[in-house]
């Protein structure tokens, strides 16, 4: 769950200017995560968040330079812990998760960044992967089974 929250930290940071953690907690809860001020104060530090400058002038929380570094070793993290299957079906790939895992589980597989890969879609404990092209879907499941660590469920 803690690291679930941590992948959702990092996105909802990346993609909002949030000034409190007030506005973090609400945009956390808004989310499906019930969380405290003092929770929101750990998560804080333990991800090591800085605040900077926003366009507007006003701070905001980021994830500071080495921890941006860090960021992919939390997602592929929390794809080893949360993926139970990696399967090929009808030119997509299809990958089953825990229970409310499977967007943290798709953060990870986009930030992979590769080429093969079109995008992902996630709903609660499922992925589908669209690859560019058909003959790729071997070695895109390769290197999804390779993320799980010497964990290969297939």
């Amino acid at each position: 769950m803690k690291q679930g929250r941590h992948s959702k930290i990092l996105e909802l940071i990346d993609k909002n200017d949030i000034e409190t953690q007030d506005e973090l907690s609400v945009l956390l809860r808004e989310q499906g995560y019930e969380v405290t001020q003092a929770t929101i104060s750990r998560d804080i530090k333990e991800l090591k968040l800085i605040k900077v400058q926003s366009e507007r002038g006003l701070s905001r929380y980021a994830a500071s330079a080495k921890e941006h570094l860090g960021q992919f070793d939390i997602f592929k993290r929390v794809f080893r812990d949360t993926v139970l299957s990696v399967k090929k079906s009808a030119g997509l790939i299809v990958v089953h998760t825990m229970t409310g895992s499977a967007n943290a589980a798709a953060e990870a597989i986009d930030g992979l960044d590769l080429p093969e890969i079109v995008g992902t879609i996630a709903g609660d404990n499922t992925i589908f992967v669209a690859v560019r092209e058909l003959n790729s879907l071997d070695a895109v499941v390769l290197a999804l089974n390779g993320m799980l660590g010497g964990k290969k469920r297939t």
